[in-house]
């Protein structure tokens, strides 16, 4: 009935997962805003979804990208960048696909053929060796160009191209990821000439779609950095914890219908939760879309009867109290010190003391000036907590690893 084969849940980053919880609100931007605007010749800016680990946002960009091919458009693979990579040069490579989706390159016109030349060899050789060379011109305007060639054939046919970059905060060489911002972003702000219905000439946006996704660190590099034309160009959205009723609803089917699994005959079989077992999961994975897929996987590999109950969720869960603790030290690891001593003082505080005031006095420091900075950044950049009054926990599994004995179940 039950086997890890037919797992509908599925921890790890990268992954769409079958049961899927919360994010609604940025699912419906892309289906109800990014897209039809950008197809209708609209202005829209990229996105930029930024999120402490395991917060689900490669995931949440390739659930788009799924929607995006099955509605027949053009999309790039995830295009994730390692440390110390050219992104120009991975970023040329895919677009050069897409001009091949486009049938670019049967044309025969010299301007564009030149195009292509420019493009294969900064997918070569890579934007370091074309900086070097110094022949033609700049690297982004190459990877520019191309853009508003692709975004041209997907006004001819009805497309619209969708360019997602991963793991954006690893492009530590600041001139090529001012030049690949700048490509991108002038490829969004590009308008181009087309003959509407009777003949009038008008002009529109190309259907051209940015997604990064990667660390709250990218919001320094990409805005501080890079200024405001970074910010007027991608709006940046910070992915937090998924509240409990849209994880009660992701579950929800397998109360009422059940989930439906392939059997070992070849029919299919169901398989339920009861309301107890539902209520526990949610209840330890403290809203992280990771620890939600590694509950929720841990509970349907405990036993193969028909039927998950709590006691399931609680021994899954004894297997993956070390894998959890983990998530959440990943968390706290990337901290500066200063920002970890301030999630610490505040854990330790009742929640009715959590006051700025009280944290810095926990934290030995003279004045709540003294811990201001650093409350805003773990507020409006690493999504960790809610400054208010008194001041919350937005990460419930940061709160409850640091204040209670969680992970450990009896």
């Amino acid at each position: 009935m039950r086997s890890p084969v037919t797992n509908p849940f599925q921890p790890g980053s990268d992954i769409v997962p079958d049961v899927w919880a919360g994010r609604v609100e940025q699912l419906s931007d892309w289906r109800d805003v990014v897209r039809p605007r950008r197809r209708a010749g609209l202005y829209e800016t990229g996105r930029t979804i930024l999120g402490e680990p395991g917060t689900g946002k490669s995931s949440l960009v390739r659930r788009i990208a799924r929607h995006a091919i099955d509605s027949g458009d053009w999309v790039t693979p995830q295009l994730r960048m390692p440390a110390g990579a050219d992104p120009l040069r991975i970023v040329a490579a895919a677009l050069l696909r897409l001009a091949d989706s486009a049938g670019l390159r049967s044309s025969a016109r010299q301007g564009l053929l030149d195009l292509f030349t420019r493009v294969e060899q900064l997918a070569v050789s890579g934007f370091s060796v074309t900086v070097r060379q110094g022949q033609g011109p700049e690297a982004f305007t190459s990877l520019f160009e191309l853009l508003v060639e692709i975004g041209q054939a997907a006004i001819e046919q009805d497309k619209v191209v969708l360019v997602h970059i991963d793991e954006v905060q690893n492009i530590s060489d600041e001139a090529a990821l001012s030049q690949l911002l700048i490509a991108l972003g002038d490829a969004l702000a590009h308008q181009v000439d087309v003959v509407a219905p009777g003949g009038v000439v008008i002009e529109r946006f190309l259907p051209i779609a940015v997604y990064l996704t990667g660390l709250p660190d990218f919001e320094d590099m990409a805005g501080a950095r890079k200024g405001a034309t970074f910010a007027r160009r991608f709006r940046t959205v910070t992915l937090t914890s998924i509240d409990e009723p849209d994880l009660a609803q992701a579950l929800q089917p397998f109360v009422i219908d059940g989930w439906t699994t392939p059997a070992a005959d070849g029919s299919t079989e169901v398989v339920h939760m009861t309301p107890h077992a539902v209520r526990a999961l949610i209840a330890l994975c403290c809203g992280e879309p990771f620890l939600f897929q590694l509950a929720g996987q841990r509970a349907w590999n405990a036993s193969t009867s028909p039927v998950i109950p709590d006691d399931d969720v609680g021994s899954g869960w004894q297997g993956a109290e070390g894998e959890a603790s983990a998530h959440v030290e990943r968390i706290l690891n990337r901290l500066p010190s200063r920002e970890r001593e301030f999630v610490e003082a505040m854990a330790a505080l009742d929640p009715s003391e959590r006051t700025l005031t009280t944290i810095a006095e926990r934290m030995g420091l003279p004045s709540a000036a003294n811990v201001g900075p650093f409350s805003q950044r773990l507020d409006t950049v690493r999504g960790i907590i809610v400054r208010g009054k008194p001041y919350s926990f937005r990460n419930r599994a940061v709160e409850a690893y640091l204040s209670t004995d969680w992970p450990h179940v009896r």
